[in-house]
């Protein structure tokens, strides 16, 4: 089977580092699958997206993303973001109070008053950790 590398960081933190099968994310221009070998891209991601990183050998990782950049080469696929949580550090209760607290925003892409923006976020951790919204 093909594998990549694949490197997740944020500001603050190397979030995750090792190989994977595939990468899913969704950036402005849309949602994208990566595979190995695939063609040279960067892309900007989405702020309260989710990017999924089907690692070899084990269960796949959903992390929350508060916007940032994908980069592919033939070294693999770099992601750069503002802030990313993997599912399994997602405080569930945390982000369904600022779901909430932010109910009734619009939350498309297009919606970008800080509410809109925080619920969004409030969504994608809720996603990464398996929660429905």
């Amino acid at each position: 089977m093909a594998e990549m590398q694949v490197d997740l960081v944020s500001v603050d933190r190397r979030v995750w580092s090792g190989e994977a099968t595939m990468v899913i994310a969704r950036t402005t221009e849309g949602e994208i699958g990566i595979l190995p070998g695939h063609t040279p891209i960067l892309g900007v991601l989405v702020d309260g997206s989710t990017v999924e990183i089907r690692q070899t050998g084990g269960e796949p990782l959903m992390v929350a993303i508060d916007g940032g950049f994908l980069s592919v080469d033939e070294g693999g696929v770099r992601i750069l973001a503002e802030r990313a949580i993997l599912g399994s550090e997602v405080d569930v209760a945390s982000a369904r109070a600022d779901l909430d607290a932010n109910r009734g925003a619009d939350t498309s892409e297009q919606g970008d008053t800080e509410s809109a923006v925080l619920a969004r976020r409030a969504e994608a951790r809720l996603r990464a950790a398996g929660q429905s919204a």
